[in-house]
Formats: structure tokens, C-alpha cells, sequence
């Protein structure tokens, strides 16, 4: 199972190159798109069409050839071959034959989109693939999709890409989306921005709806509702561009985690900016009053050594009564001696 660039032809691994000229023949989606391949890496070798419509009957003319003792390669159009393409069957049919299927790994352009994103919410991810063409289908599976608490990973054609758009905008607006374009090629595209966002920015230039696409709808985060719907910040930005400002204001000068904030989100920088100033000013106060603690612990520690160092061993009683009488007490002993010696008062 041999991954093939995606749109570079800089991309295949020397690997794929190796294998692909050992090969006795080479299994491929469609014929007209591999035999070009071959002859730009200079190799000349029998092609055998295994797609979508045929793949169980390919599949057994593949295993014709592997009793034959011959080796075999599979490629597809483009990327990795059964993420979202052909090549399950073929692999499940070849393996229960008892024959080896080796994975050689290059370009996926899911992992490659996931990579540019920018999810800081991202742990598990789905990659859907294209969702059904209907419009009913695919609002359907958008929905479940945005209903997971994980990233999820779409493709979609050219000609579909404006009413899926449409579609996410509707559903649910404030979901970070990270929309890749010509993934590798000349006019590749990569940029995030929220679903509400994304029809105007592909109807602004008649040129943005050609290519192929690959969409990344970022996790919702931590403050996501139950429904799957993320949730509004309380500063009025998205709940995931906020976390992203939190995480790397930790590690970086303001300026420069706003800055990095607002490539990865596509949130307003000056809306960035004032939380930041607001996140800085309350780290500020907190450590402010953390040390005006410590200070008043310490010197009240201090006093009280200060105390006992002069043989008050225990905490005087610092009530009126107990002052007053101290006094009293004092001055009844001052006055004793000096009546004894006068005597008695006429």
C-alpha cells in the first residue's frame, strides 16, 4: 500500500520510489492518473484498475498474481490509500489469502490539514472523508458531526464546497474551522476562521472555489455546552481562541502570544489584545495579594517571637476587663505598704 503525493511530486517518500520500481505490477484507482506518476519516476510496468466500482473483482485478479509468486503495489489517485479511497477490500482480501500487505507510509492530506490547523483543543479526531452529495444526507452527517466532542476532518469537491460551507455556517456559526486548499500545490491555502465567516470569504473571489478541499472543525473545548455547540466566551471570543491566548501567554511575551493567537484562531487581534491585557492585570492582582499575605504572616510571626524572646511565654489576655484589672491589682499593692505605716485614717 504505497502513499503517493497528493499534489507535489516532491513528496513521495525514496521509499515509494524503491517499491514501486521493484514491483511487478502496480494496482492503481484509476490508470490515467498513475501510469503519468511512473513515467516521470521513469518506470514502465503492468497497471491493474482496482476502484470503487470493482474493487472485490480487482481484488481477485491481485491475488492471481501474488499465488503467481509476483509482487504487487496499490496506489491511489492521491494520498494514502484507503483513508477515504479505495483499498479496504483489496487489503482484507489479500490478507485473509494469507499474503503480507505492507504499509509505506508519504502524503495524507487529512494529516497534513491537521497539521496546519492549529486545534489546541485536539486530542481524538474522525476523518469523515466527503459527506453524502445530497443536501439532506449532508446536513445530517454535518450535524453529527458537530455533535462530537472531537475534531473532525472533511473533504469536499469544488463544485460542493459553497453549500457545505453554507451549511456550517447555519449550523452552528461559531465553530473554529481551518479550511485547506490545494494542499501542496502552487496556490495552496490555509487559514482559520470562524463557520459564520467562511461563505463570504469564498464568495469574495470567484478563484477560491477551485481546487480540492480539506476542512478541520476544530474541537469544541472544554466549556463546549452538552449539545456539542461551543460555547461563547464571556469576553465575546470564541471559546477555543480564548483557551489558545491562555496556553501561550504561559510561555511567551503578550505581544507575541497575541500575535500567534490570532493566526491560529482568526479572532479579532484587538479583541485578543484586550483579553490578554485583562488576563495579565488579573495575574498582576493575584500575585499582588498572594504577597500582601505572606507579608502580614511574617510579621505577625515576627512579633510573636519577639514576645517570648522577652519570657512572655504565653499570648497575653487582651480583653478590657483583664487590662483594667491588672491596673486595680498594681495599685492595690503600690498603696498597702504606705496605710500600714501611716496607720488608720481618722
Amino acid at each position: 500500500m504505497v502513499a503517493t503525493p497528493i499534489g507535489n511530486l516532491a513528496d513521495i517518500s525514496l521509499r515509494a520510489i524503491h517499491v514501486l520500481g521493484l514491483a511487478d505490477a502496480v494496482a492503481c484507482e484509476d490508470t490515467r492518473v498513475t501510469a503519468p506518476l511512473l513515467r516521470h519516476l521513469g518506470w514502465h510496468k503492468p497497471l491493474l484498475a482496482v476502484h470503487a466500482h470493482n474493487e472485490q473483482a480487482g481484488a481477485q485478479e491481485v491475488l492471481t498474481r501474488l499465488r503467481a509468486g509476483q509482487s504487487v503495489a496499490y496506489v491511489s489517485d492521491a494520498g494514502t490509500p484507503a483513508v477515504s479511497d479505495p483499498g479496504a477490500l483489496l487489503v482484507a482480501a489479500v490478507a485473509a489469502a494469507g499474503f503480507a500487505v505492507v504499509p509505506i507510509a508519504g502524503p495524507s492530506s487529512a494529516l497534513a490539514a491537521l497539521s496546519a490547523a492549529g486545534d489546541v483543543s485536539a486530542g481524538p479526531f474522525t476523518v469523515w472523508g466527503f459527506l453524502p452529495t445530497k443536501a439532506g444526507a449532508r446536513r445530517q452527517a454535518l450535524q453529527q458531526a458537530l455533535a462530537s466532542g472531537h475534531t473532525q476532518v472533511l473533504f469536499e469537491a469544488p463544485h460542493r464546497i459553497g453549500a457545505l460551507l453554507q451549511d456550517l455556517a447555519q449550523t452552528e456559526p461559531a465553530r473554529q474551522v481551518t479550511l485547506c486548499k490545494e494542499l501542496s500545490k502552487q496556490f495552496e491555502t490555509v487559514l482559520t476562521l470562524q463557520a459564520a465567516e467562511l461563505p463570504a470569504w469564498l464568495a469574495a473571489d470567484p478563484k477560491r472555489q477551485r481546487g480540492e478541499f480539506v476542512l478541520v472543525l476544530h474541537a469544541p473545548g472544554p466549556a463546549a455546552s452538552a449539545s456539542g455547540v461551543a460555547a461563547a466566551d464571556p469576553t465575546g471570543l470564541p471559546t477555543a481562541a480564548h483557551h489558545c491566548l491562555q496556553v501561550l501567554m504561559r510561555e511567551l511575551p503578550l505581544k507575541q502570544a497575541v500575535d500567534l493567537a490570532t493566526q491560529i484562531s482568526g479572532a479579532p487581534r484587538k479583541a485578543l489584545y484586550s483579553v490578554a491585557l485583562q488576563m495579565r492585570d488579573k495575574e498582576r492582582d493575584t500575585e499582588q495579594d498572594a504577597g500582601r499575605d505572606a507579608g502580614g504572616d511574617a510579621g505577625r510571626e515576627a512579633e510573636r517571637d519577639a514576645k517570648i524572646d522577652a519570657g512572655h511565654e504565653s499570648e497575653p489576655d487582651q480583653s478590657p476587663g483583664a487590662a483594667s484589672g491588672a491596673t486595680v491589682a498594681e495599685a492595690g499593692r503600690s498603696a498597702t505598704p504606705a496605710a500600714e505605716e501611716s496607720g488608720p485614717t481618722p
